[in-house]
Formats: structure tokens, C-alpha cells, sequence
């Protein structure tokens, strides 16, 4: 990926398909890596790129204005001679030609292209999951039709509880509309945490006026021209004013494989974010990449990853060859509460609560496996938070004991060299 006699950087044009985190950080560490040539976003959004975190809870509940989501504001990206093409489809890339064709006939050439294509709301596949009242919570332009919903003594059906479903209710339940999640599973957040965990937050939903059902199967949207009622397997019926959809995301990688890139769960990249195309990068929420810390492939869909891949994607356009080797944390707000996580629990083998959950507002869950720990969870306790990233990140063995007891400061636990 070296510049060329016939291409020298300033000539050049780096294309970055994907207007969402992981497009601006791309975008703006070229210009930090000293990238003099131009450099153009794509998206289908009408919006520079943004952070999605805030959707679902300060921007839905009108505490955060659209400005101060962006990524970068637009007078540096103006400064940073950044060029934004939004509302723009990409309808097929040519990889012999080094274009892509957009859908409303424009074509633009790239020395370079970083695909940032992130993700697509999972939408409910019943028979009236196209309603307009059906809303999923994914972008700027689904909170703006969401909004005007939001008022006291409205009925919402919040299908999901992960963590767009339970920080939506946490919102919509403070400006007190009539809040019902549902669940399919038998617990909420059950792919990412433990039952003790999960039933700190039913318990803390329930007392805050949520009516929250696990294990709730959808088999109807009732209705004509909106959904009016949730049937249920069970065959309870749920009033509804509209519903909000909260079950997952779908990468998007469609324009990948037909470009011939190597796809599967994501668009295929090594560990400095390369694509089987040696002109083309990838990162964040649509990509499967190698993590040494998993021991595995994965794909993750959170800011962390986004911001710090589409980092490691904008070097190696540069020819900088930085190995992405990162430890995943996420985090989500509810109510007064802060959830930190860190690590992957999956295969954990013992846990070890620091707090107790049944009746506390804020504790720890320390996930160990063989003696190491994997994973972390802070429910407002950031600097037991802090101490467990560092944890999690050299696998310390700690004495589970000790990691449960209260009346032993955390930091007096260093794990034996």
C-alpha cells in the first residue's frame, strides 16, 4: 500500500463507504497520519458521521442536541478538507476499475476505499412488522419518528430487551408513557451476562414501572393500517400506540459479497483490518476480524471497536502495518445506573459477585474461567471497573474470595507476579 511515482499521495482519493463511527475515525486518523490527498465519505444517512450510543438514551429523551453526536463537527471536517456525500446509496463497487457506482448514476474513483457499512436494524418478520407505527432504533432519522410518540400516557411495546430495548424503556418510562418489554429469551440480556446479573435488571425495570416479560413470544401484530394490539404465544394482547423494535442488528455486507470480498458473519479482514483486496480496508460494526484476546474470529458491534478498528484501517491505508489487538468493553445507561462491561463471559466456569445484586444499586460481577478472569461487569462502580480492565487484560488469577469481600479495598489485590 505504498504511494507510487504515478500517484503520489497528494493525487490520490481514499473513499470510506459508511457514514457511522467507524467512517469519521477513518476519515479523521488519515488526516492525522498526514493523508494529503482527498478523501471522501459516502452515506446513506444525511447526517456526518455520528455516535450511535446516545440515541437511545439523551438524544431520545431530548437532553442531547443532533450536534453534539457528531463525530467531528462540520467546520473541521471542513478544515480537515473532509468531503461528505450524504443521502448517497453505493450501489456496486468495481474493483478491476478501482469505482464505485453509485445508485443515482454518479461514479467515483479511489486509489483506496475503506468499507465502514456497519449494521441494519433487525426488523420483526410478523405480518405488520412494515407498519409506520413499527419502529426500530437504530439512526438519527428513527428517533425523529420515534419522538413524536413520546408522550405521557402513550402505550409502547418495546420488543427486545437487550440494551437498545432496556435503555429505551428506562427513557420512555421517566416521561412516563406505558411501558411493556418483551423478551423471547428467559432472561434479559442473556447473551452477554450472567442470570444474577439479568435479574438485576428485571428487577431494577420492575420497580421502575416497566412491564417486562421474558421468555414473550410475538405471534401477531394486530390491526389495519397500525398496529393496534401484541399477541402473544400465550395469547395475552398487549394495547399498543406503536411498538419499538430492539431485536438485533444485521451487518451489512451484501455490497462486499457482490463485490467478491471474502464474507462470513462480516466482511472478512486480518488483524490490520485488510480485506481479501489489498486496496481495500474495513472496520467496525460490519467486519469479522481475528481477535488474539478471544482466541477466536469475532464480530463486535460496539463504539469501542468501531473507533479503535477504524483507526488500525486508516494506518494500514497509509502502509502502516499495526496488528488490532484490543480487549472489548461496552457499556449502557439505565436510569441512574452505569453497566461497564469488559472481556467475552461466554465459557465462564465460576462468578464471583462483589455486591449483592438482590439488593444493592451498584456492585461487581468478576466472570473467571480455570482461575483467570474473562469478563468483568461494573454496575456503577467505575473504579472497580477500571482495576478489572486491567484484569481482564493480563488473564490475572485473583483469590475469589478476596475479589468478594467488601471490607478489602480492590487495589490491595494484585495478582502474584
Amino acid at each position: 500500500m505504498s504511494e507510487t511515482a504515478a500517484h503520489p499521495a497528494s493525487t490520490q482519493t481514499f473513499v470510506i463507504i459508511g457514514g457511522g463511527q467507524a467512517g469519521g475515525e477513518v476519515a479523521g486518523e488519515l488526516r492525522k497520519q498526514s493523508f494529503t490527498g482527498r478523501v471522501v465519505i459516502i452515506s446513506e444517512e444525511a447526517q456526518i458521521p455520528y455516535k450511535r450510543p446516545p440515541l437511545s438514551k439523551g438524544f431520545l429523551a431530548g437532553t442531547v442536541t443532533e450536534e453534539s453526536l457528531f463525530v467531528s463537527q462540520p467546520a473541521n471536517m471542513e478544515k480537515l478538507n473532509i468531503e461528505f456525500i450524504g443521502n448517497a446509496r453505493v450501489e456496486r463497487i468495481d474493483r478491476a476499475a478501482h469505482q464505485v457506482h453509485l445508485a443515482d448514476g454518479r461514479t467515483l474513483a479511489y486509489d483506496k476505499l475503506a468499507l465502514t457499512t456497519g449494521g441494519r436494524a433487525r426488523l420483526l418478520s410478523q405480518p405488520g412488522g412494515d407498519r409506520p407505527n413499527v419502529l426500530p432504533l437504530r439512526s438519527i432519522a428513527d428517533v425523529k419518528k420515534i419522538q413524536p410518540y413520546c408522550v405521557a400516557g402513550q402505550r409502547v411495546v418495546i420488543v427486545g430487551a437487550g440494551f437498545i430495548g432496556l435503555e429505551t424503556a428506562a427513557v420512555l418510562v421517566k416521561l412516563g408513557l406505558h411501558v411493556t418489554v418483551l423478551e423471547g429469551l428467559p432472561r434479559v440480556l442473556a447473551r452477554v451476562t450472567a442470570p444474577e446479573v439479568s435479574s438485576f435488571f428485571e428487577r431494577v425495570h420492575r420497580e421502575a414501572g416497566v412491564d417486562l416479560r421474558t421468555g414473550a413470544q410475538v405471534e401477531a401484530l394486530e390491526g389495519d393500517e397500525r398496529v393496534t394490539h401484541v399477541r402473544l404465544a400465550d395469547g395475552s394482547r398487549i394495547a399498543a400506540d406503536f411498538l419499538i423494535v430492539g431485536i438485533g442488528v444485521i451487518a451489512n455486507t451484501e455490497l462486499a459479497a457482490a463485490a467478491g470480498l471474502a464474507v462470513d458473519n462480516g466482511i472478512v479482514v486480518d488483524e490490520f483490518a485488510c480485506t481479501s483486496d489489498p486496496d481495500i480496508v474495513a472496520a467496525g460494526d460490519c467486519t469479522n476480524h481475528p481477535s488474539q484476546f478471544a482466541g477466536r474470529r469475532i464480530r463486535l458491534e460496539s463504539v469501542q471497536n468501531a473507533m479503535e478498528q477504524g483507526r488500525i484501517a486508516a494506518r494500514s491505508l497509509m502502509g502502516k502495518r499495526e496488528a488490532y489487538q484490543n480487549v472489548p468493553w461496552f457499556w449502557s445507561d439505565q436510569y441512574d445506573l452505569k453497566l461497564q462491561m469488559v472481556g467475552l463471559s461466554q465459557g465462564y466456569d465460576q462468578l464471583v459477585l462483589r455486591g449483592d445484586p438482590a439488593t444493592q444499586r451498584n456492585f461487581a460481577a468478576f466472570y473467571l474461567r480455570e482461575g483467570r478472569m474473562i469478563a468483568a461487569d461494573a454496575i456503577s462502580r467505575p473504579a472497580e471497573f477500571m482495576l478489572a480492565k486491567k484484569w481482564v487484560a493480563d488473564g490475572a488469577v485473583l483469590p475469589p474470595a478476596a475479589l468478594a469481600d467488601e471490607s478489602q479495598p480492590l487495589k490491595s489485590l494484585l495478582p502474584p507476579a
